[in-house]
């Protein structure tokens, strides 16, 4: 399943998800930009890719028109073309009840998951339609939160929700220039982010319950299954999750 020399860019690519990701991409032969807001944590993951993989680290901000602009500005000068935008960066909030969450976290939340997210399409869009062979795939990184909140969780699923409609006026806005949109709603994969839940967290009925969690390179799997279908298919939702993680069900 080679990609043949296909162009990638993962954001939150410094950790978690998104490295794993790109990782994936980059071992199917895909050219990969990886972005992320820590130089550190980018130079790393590049570290970390096979010897002979094309890569491009990129210090971005998600929530920032003029950072964004510059990430696929540089992508498609080093590459020539992008056909793969991952966005999967994303941030959480204290989970604190609803009326006491600060207005400075609510927006900071939206302005990387929600805005943050459509910045990336809006420049992936105007690359996309324009290059020849003409169009590209974008995946949003959704979220079981998507689906269904966690207590406390107002900014994060929220957003996630959001995302949904994004994807889905993504993928009907996208159809004129060959652009398909999918989202991948993960539940409890193993990463930083996750570490909580081996250790319990609240649940609907009041209680703090362990989960169960899941290797991240299953996450990373569907991302590369998603992104190696011809533009003529598309999976416009896939979920994949902890087997027996309290999702399905009554909470």
């Amino acid at each position: 399943m080679a990609s043949s020399g296909k162009v990638a860019i993962v954001t939150g690519a410094g950790s978690g998800i998104g490295k794993a990701s790109a990782l994936a991409l980059l071992n199917e032969g895909y050219a990969v930009a990886l972005a992320g807001r820590r130089k550190d944590a980018l130079e790393s993951v590049v570290r970390e890719a096979k010897p002979g993989s094309r890569t491009l680290a990129v210090v971005t901000d998600v929530g920032d028109p003029a950072s964004v602009r510059a990430l696929f500005a540089r992508t498609k000068e080093t590459f020539g073309r992008i056909d793969l935008l991952f966005n999967n960066a994303g941030i959480g909030a204290p989970a604190v009840p609803l009326e006491d969450l600060p207005f400075e976290q609510w927006k900071a939340v939206v302005d990387t998951n929600l805005t943050g997210s459509f910045l990336c399409t809006q420049e992936a869009f105007k690359i996309m339609k324009s290059q020849e062979p003409r169009g590209g795939r974008i995946i949003n990184n959704g979220s079981i939160s998507s689906h269904a909140p966690r207590p406390g969780s107002v900014a994060y699923t929220s957003t996630k929700h959001a995302i949904t409609g994004l994807t889905k006026t993504t993928s009907l806005d996208g159809r004129k220039y060959d652009i398909a949109c999918g989202q991948i709603d993960v539940g409890n994969a193993a990463t930083p982010l996750t570490e909580r839940m081996t250790k319990g967290v609240p649940q609907a009925n009041g209680t703090v319950m362990v989960e169960p969690v899941m290797d991240v390179d299953n996450v990373a799997k569907a991302v590369v299954y998603m992104a190696s279908l011809p533009l003529d298919a598309n999976v416009l939702f896939l979920t994949v999750m902890a087997t027996k993680m309290p999702f399905v069900g009554r909470g």
